[in-house]
């Protein structure tokens, strides 16, 4: 996973603004306790996670399963056959970006870049693609570092992001779609942990697979990302935006493993 239970207790613990001091008087920890029980995931010692959970608005059972162990169930990608998950690490983070195609037309988008574009370009010459888009969920370091390498390459792609400091022309619109083959792609804003934050949506799968949510950090496998100063906003959204698409939807998100909208109701403690 992206984040454990520490990492998730942490991030919820700024992001409604809760001292130290008054989670260790809710859990029944000393101070030294819960810096290790943030730093590594682990609880050394058993305690109150009710009222923990209740102090920092997280759901006990969910945030409880997952310091015992949940974690996703493997999801065969191969139901989505031009779909590939993309991962690249440096300066200490591991980032995933998606490669996605029509089957026919050959034509592909990418979303994100990742670090890295050396495994993107070699998927699009093995599979013979034309890259015809390359959508952005948000212009953090780690997700665009690769962006001037594929520019280079492939000088006609045509970006979309919500940045607003972007060209006119490259900013998503609200009722935008657009078709790849037959592939349809829309987008939904998904701020809060970024200001540009977007969330893209793939349907009309072959052989009627769920559709695809590309997600950036909105929300990962059993977490989200962190928005110390915006996590109203950034849950609300993902409430809205992410977890009313249908229960068997898959989430790429740019941290960690994929999972559906059905696991992460049933399982991330922030919902």
């Amino acid at each position: 996973l992206e984040d454990h239970v520490g990492d998730v207790i942490r991030k919820a613990r700024l992001m409604t603004n809760v001292s130290p001091e008054a989670a260790v008087a809710a859990a029944g920890l000393t101070t030294a306790d819960l810096g290790a029980l943030e730093d590594s995931g682990r609880a050394e010692k058993h305690l109150n996670w009710a009222a923990l959970a209740a102090l920092l608005g997280l759901h006990a059972g969910k945030l409880e399963g997952l310091a015992n162990g949940w974690v996703p169930a493997e999801i065969d990608l191969g139901q989505w056959r031009e779909l590939r998950k993309i991962t690249t690490s440096d300066e200490g983070t591991t980032v995933n970006c998606y490669l996605l195609w029509d089957e026919v037309t050959r034509e592909a988008a990418l979303f994100d870049t990742g670090w890295d574009a050396k495994l993107i370009l070699e998927l699009i010459e093995q599979n013979q693609l034309q890259l015809r888009h390359l959508f952005i969920t948000h212009t953090h370091r780690d997700h665009i570092a690769a962006l001037a390498a594929i520019r280079e390459k492939f000088p006609k792609v045509k970006l979309h992001s919500n940045t607003k400091s972007a060209p006119v022309d490259q900013r998503n619109r609200a009722n935008d779609f657009i078709h790849l083959g037959s592939l349809r792609l829309t987008n939904r804003d998904t701020p809060g942990h970024a200001e540009d934050g977007v969330t893209y949506v793939v349907g009309n799968w072959p052989e009627d697979a769920p559709s695809v949510a590309i997600v950036g950090d909105a929300i990962f496998a059993g977490s989200m990302g962190g928005a110390k100063d915006f996590g109203d906003l950034a849950k609300s959204k993902i409430r809205e935006q992410i977890l009313t698409l249908p229960l068997a939807t898959l989430i790429c998100p740019g941290h960690g493993p994929v999972t559906t909208v059905a696991e992460q109701k049933a399982h991330n403690p922030f919902f």
